[in-house]
C-alpha cells in the first residue's frame, strides 16, 4: 500500500494538540490562517500565485475526487475523462455521478502528475495543451498534484504555474495533499487551488453537504505548510528506498518504467502482473497488480516505497536471491 509509516513530525502534532479546545463548528471555507499558508506554500514551493480565497480546504483529496463530478452537477449526459492507467477514484467518482468515461468532449478532464501508479510526470507543453483543450470545449480541467514534491528524474510543474497558463486559472483546478509529504494521512487534509468561481461554486454546495475539514487539522496543516524543513528530510528518505529498491529490482531482471516521481516504481519483467506478483509473493514481497490501475498496466507491477527501512532492506536481500 501507498500509505505512509514514518512519524508524523512533531511540530504538525503539537499544533494539533494546541488547537484541541475547538468546540464550534469549522467553516466550510476554513480559516484565514491555513489558506494563507497553503497560498504561501504554493509561492514559495511550485511558483504558482493564488488568493487565499481561491483556496478551498478538503478532507483529504480523495473525497474530493470521488465527489467533484456530482458536486459540479454532472451527469447521464457527460463525460468524465480519466488518465487511462491511473488510481481508480477518478473513474469511481463518474461512476458516482452517473457519468460516461468512454470518450468524447469532456465536461471534466482529470490530470494526475506526477502519476500514481506509474510516476510519470507531464511536462509543462503537455499540461499547457490538455489546459487548452479542455477549456475550448467548455470544460474544467483538475490536476491532482498530491506527489509533487516528490520528483526524482525531474521536476514537477504544477498545472497553474505561470509557464502552462500564463495566471489564467479560468476552467482550472489543482489539488494536494499533506498525506505524503507531511505523513499526514490520518488526519485527511488537502485543498483545492484555482480559477475563483468554480472555487466559489464548489464552496456553496460544500457548506450544505457539511463538507468541513476541524479546526484542531487545520492547525497541524498550517504548521505543516509553514515548514519546508521536514519535507526535504523525508524526501531524502524515500529517495534511500528508492536507491535501494530500484538496484534490488533491476539485479532481479525487472525494468522500470516511467518512475520519474512519486512514491512508487513501476516495473515489469514483460509478464503478466499476475504471474509477477505470484513470484514477488513467494518470496514475501508484496506488490499491487498493474491491471488494477487499468488494462494498459496488465505487464506491470507497483512497487511502493512506503515500507519501514528495515522492511526495504529485506525486501532488497529477497530481490537479491531472486
Amino acid at each position: 500500500m501507498g500509505t505512509p509509516v514514518d512519524p508524523t513530525p512533531q511540530i504538525v502534532q503539537q499544533a494539533l494538540s494546541e488547537a484541541a479546545d475547538a468546540p464550534g463548528y469549522p467553516t466550510t471555507h476554513g480559516t484565514a490562517e491555513v489558506r494563507e499558508a497553503a497560498a504561501g506554500w504554493l509561492q514559495r514551493c511550485l511558483g504558482v500565485t493564488a488568493d487565499p480565497s481561491s483556496i478551498l480546504p478538503l478532507i483529504g483529496t480523495k473525497e474530493f475526487v470521488a465527489w467533484l463530478p456530482t458536486l459540479l452537477g454532472l451527469g447521464a449526459g457527460d463525460t468524465v475523462a480519466c488518465p487511462p492507467i491511473a488510481y481508480p477514484t477518478y473513474e469511481v467518482g463518474a461512476m458516482i455521478a452517473g457519468c460516461r468515461t468512454d470518450g468524447g468532449p469532456a465536461s471534466l478532464t482529470w490530470l494526475n502528475t506526477p502519476a500514481n501508479p506509474t510516476g510519470a510526470v507531464m511536462s509543462p507543453i503537455e499540461l499547457r495543451e490538455a489546459a487548452q483543450i479542455g477549456r475550448a470545449g467548455g470544460g474544467v480541467v483538475v490536476s491532482d498534484e498530491c506527489y509533487i514534491e516528490l520528483g526524482w528524474d525531474v521536476e514537477p510543474v504544477s498545472l497553474l504555474h505561470p509557464q502552462v497558463c500564463d495566471d489564467d486559472h479560468a476552467g482550472l483546478l489543482a489539488i494536494h495533499s499533506l498525506s505524503k509529504r507531511s505523513n499526514m494521512a490520518g488526519y485527511r487534509f488537502g485543498f483545492a487551488v484555482g480559477d475563483p468561481s468554480l472555487i466559489d461554486r464548489l464552496l456553496q454546495v460544500r457548506k450544505h453537504a457539511g463538507m468541513m475539514v476541524p479546526l484542531p487539522v487545520q492547525a497541524a496543516a498550517r504548521a505543516a505548510l509553514d515548514d519546508d524543513a521536514h519535507v526535504s528530510a523525508q524526501r531524502e528518505v524515500y529517495r534511500s528506498r528508492r536507491d535501494l529498491l530500484r538496484s534490488a529490482l533491476e539485479a532481479a531482471g525487472f525494468r522500470i518504467d516511467h518512475s520519474q516521481a512519486g512514491l512508487y516504481l513501476w516495473a515489469t519483467r514483460g509478464q503478466s502482473c499476475w504471474d509477477t506478483v505470484n513470484l514477488l509473493a513467494d518470496s514475501g514481497i508484496l506488490v499491487a497488480p498493474g491491471d488494477f490501475y487499468g488494462t494498459g498496466g496488465a505487464d506491470h507491477v507497483r512497487v511502493a516505497l512506503t515500507g519501514r527501512d528495515e522492511r526495504v532492506g529485506a525486501a532488497v536481500a529477497r530481490l537479491r536471491a531472486l
